[in-house]
């Protein structure tokens, strides 16, 4: 999954059009080069978007709202089959974008 900060989104946000351009093509360019091992990926919506379920005793409390409470936001995530975490850290180490990655294993 890939975690935006606040920090990141600033940065982002002050670059120059050519420049938030090229860092667009770079993540492209990652998704084309790494397409072998990526099964499945999507851009989430915006973190104010969400709806957060939390169960509790058997009920169920709906609120609008990331599901996550922290400054970081998940914007995406990538499905990659790899032959295990080494492989999948050598890949997340190429990832041109948000500086947070996180790799979980399929249950």
């Amino acid at each position: 999954m890939f975690a935006e900060t606040e920090e990141f989104l600033n940065e982002l946000a002050a670059m120059s059009d050519d420049d938030r351009q090229a860092a667009y093509e770079a993540v492209s360019h990652w998704f084309t080069v790494n397409a072998a091992k990526i099964t499945h990926h999507q851009k989430l919506a915006a973190p104010d978007t969400a709806t957060t379920m939390r169960l509790s005793g058997g009920d169920a409390v709906v609120t609008d709202g990331p599901f996550i409470e922290g400054k970081e936001g998940i914007t995406g995530y990538a499905e990659i089959d790899v032959a295990d975490l080494d492989e999948a850290l050598a890949l997340a180490r190429t990832w041109p974008a948000c500086p947070i990655v996180e790799i979980r294993p399929f249950t």
